[in-house]
């Protein structure tokens, strides 16, 4: 396996991710979508999730392709963004078709970046119009480390971010993922610069500075946010061609990333999710081993994109916390 060309989630072709953010209100929209619906599925273990549309992501449900998927921060507030989204998307004829009706299928995800230093007293809620400004920006090549969904996020220790990774598997199959990085845990290995996904970086991506020399593996883990203020929201993709049930397992396997990249992960305080995308471009040559290699590379990807996100996070004035960078320096 080796990465894409731009080690980012857009190496599966056809994809395109869009960010928009504001920085008065420090906070922002990321979203991932197609020219074209694709198979999508969802997988939630964290504590605190907060979501739209994810119930019709089962298996068993009507629709299983959307339109685009969504992460935002701003709590509860910023499931609004889904709403700019399909608003944006329905203007463009896109949409699963009910009678001549064209409803755009747009689940959402969000963390909670409320308590960040941002302006946070909108009359109008500000998420609808992030969205669809995260849609016309929709491209390729796009920013990640402050950025979009990630733009004022927070982590245990550093300032969290916007991050993405990708590989090419043997078989030719690409994976990658897309994650905002606002976790109660941490990234790195205690107060140093190690990241706890160092084993699983490839090419220098966030340092190159290898696994921690020493660490206290059974150091009881301290909460350093405020309870509710965290989560760590995701989505993986490939271009396999994939059923919904078997984007699920895609999903559940890339969780696995999570937890090598952020300790601990998976709090009763995170809303730790993780969205599935697969467009179908290219048949499994053998479904079993092929599904088994996308789920350990989507967990590769996954973990190597929250150190990602955390290595080039950029500071701003005011940050409540310090940037990985301003500590240990620029790449």
């Amino acid at each position: 396996m080796h990465p894409g060309p731009r080690n980012l989630i857009t190496d599966v072709a056809g994809l395109k991710v869009g960010s928009a953010e504001d920085a008065d209100l420090r906070s922002g929209v990321s979203l991932l979508v197609a020219d074209a619906p694709f198979t999508a599925a969802v997988h939630v273990m964290g504590g605190a999730p907060g979501t739209r549309e994810t119930d019709l992501l089962a298996p068993d449900r009507l629709v299983h392709q959307v339109d685009a998927l969504v992460l935002s921060g701003g709590s509860a507030f910023g499931l609004d963004a889904a709403s700019g989204v399909a608003d944006g998307l329905r203007a463009l004829a896109r949409g699963f078709d009910v009678g001549g009706q064209r409803v755009p299928i747009v689940p959402g995800a969000i963390l909670f970046d409320l308590l960040n230093g941002g302006n946070k007293a909108w009359v109008t809620n500000p998420y609808g119009a992030l969205g669809r400004a995260a849609l016309a920006a929709a491209a390729p090549d796009f920013t990640i480390g402050s950025a979009g969904a990630g733009y004022g996020a927070m982590t245990g220790r550093w300032k969290g971010g916007l991050g993405s990774a990708s590989l090419v598997l043997e078989s030719g199959i690409t994976v990658g993922a897309l994650v905002a990085v606002n976790a109660i845990g941490s990234v790195s290995v205690g107060s140093g610069p190690h990241f706890w996904a160092a084993p699983w970086e490839m090419d220098a991506e966030f340092g190159g500075l290898g696994p921690a020399p020493q660490y206290t593996p059974h150091a009881e883990p301290v909460a350093t946010k405020p309870r509710g203020a965290a989560t760590t929201i995701a989505i993986v993709a490939t271009d396999a061609a994939l059923t919904q049930a078997e984007a699920t397992r895609m999903a559940t396997a890339a969780h696995d990333g999570m937890a090598r990249a952020i300790v601990p992960s998976h709090t009763p305080m995170d809303g730790d999710l993780v969205f599935a995308a697969a467009t179908g471009a290219r048949s499994l040559a053998d479904p079993l081993p092929d599904q088994l290699r996308i789920g350990h590379a989507a967990a590769t990807c996954l973990a190597r994109a929250i150190a990602r996100a955390v290595y080039l996070a950029r500071p701003c004035p005011g940050d409540p916390q310090p940037c990985w960078q301003s500590r240990f320096g620029a790449p």
